[in-house]
């Protein structure tokens, strides 16, 4: 999307034009959702628009369809996108022990490893404003499979996976330590980056950036609105 695709409305306010293959979830405003005197990024004037991509069309192509078939005969789905070349399945959280257990033990599946969980943070999304991305691969069929879970922020509990996939112990931790995503079932679910007592969860859009002054070796770095401006 270049300049010329984005208007301003009332009060100079960024409007993005709509994609019909998309589905908009915000606006993007800034570098890190600085504003002001706070941005040194050089990216104040960006915008652009947070879009998931539709559910793709069905049947799907290949293996794709036959891995949502197996998985729609153990539980229901939501929606399964296919955005470049990478497919993503969309389940309810409980949902996800279900489809995690049959993508590790279904034969015609067999992705034996999770690479992983991400956290993601979407405050517009009304309702299901924290989202869990799971990474999966097939080394017997060489395929690699996405699976993504939501949950709101006023519950934000979604079922560990670490009896199923031990290499989620510390990825869940770190979604725990970052975004505030509760696994429950956990052995140990610890914070894993920032200290025990450290406030908030500092990768959720609303987390103040740069907020408390970080102290190292006795030096002092100021949070950024207090740091020179380059522009």
């Amino acid at each position: 999307m270049s300049d010329e695709d984005i208007t301003t409305g009332p009060e100079n306010t960024p409007v993005v034009p709509e994609d019909p293959h998309v589905h908009t979830v915000g606006t993007r405003a800034g570098m890190f959702g600085v504003r002001g005197t706070g941005d040194t990024s050089g990216f104040g004037g960006l915008v652009a628009p947070i879009v998931f991509p539709e559910p793709a069309a069905r049947p799907l192509e290949g293996w794709r369809e036959d891995v949502v078939t197996a998985l729609e005969a153990v539980t229901s789905l939501g929606s399964v996108v296919v955005h470049r070349g990478e497919v993503t399945v969309h389940v309810r959280r409980e949902d996800l022990l279900t489809v995690a257990k049959a993508l590790r033990d279904d034969p015609k599946l067999r992705f034996e490893f999770c690479a992983g969980v991400s956290g993601v943070h979407y405050p517009d999304d009304a309702g299901a404003e924290l989202h869990a991305v799971y990474h999966f691969l097939s080394m017997t069929h060489n395929r690699r499979l996405r699976i993504e879970v939501s949950a709101p922020d006023s519950d934000p509990h979604i079922p560990s996976l670490v009896a199923l996939y031990p290499t989620c112990d510390w990825h869940e931790r770190e979604t725990w330590d970052m975004f505030g995503i509760v696994f429950d079932g956990h052995p140990a679910l610890a914070r894993i980056l920032m200290p025990d007592d450290w406030p908030g969860h500092p990768q959720r859009k609303d987390y103040p950036l740069g907020g408390i002054p970080v102290e190292y070796k006795g030096g002092t770095i100021p949070p950024p609105d207090q740091r020179r401006s380059y522009n």
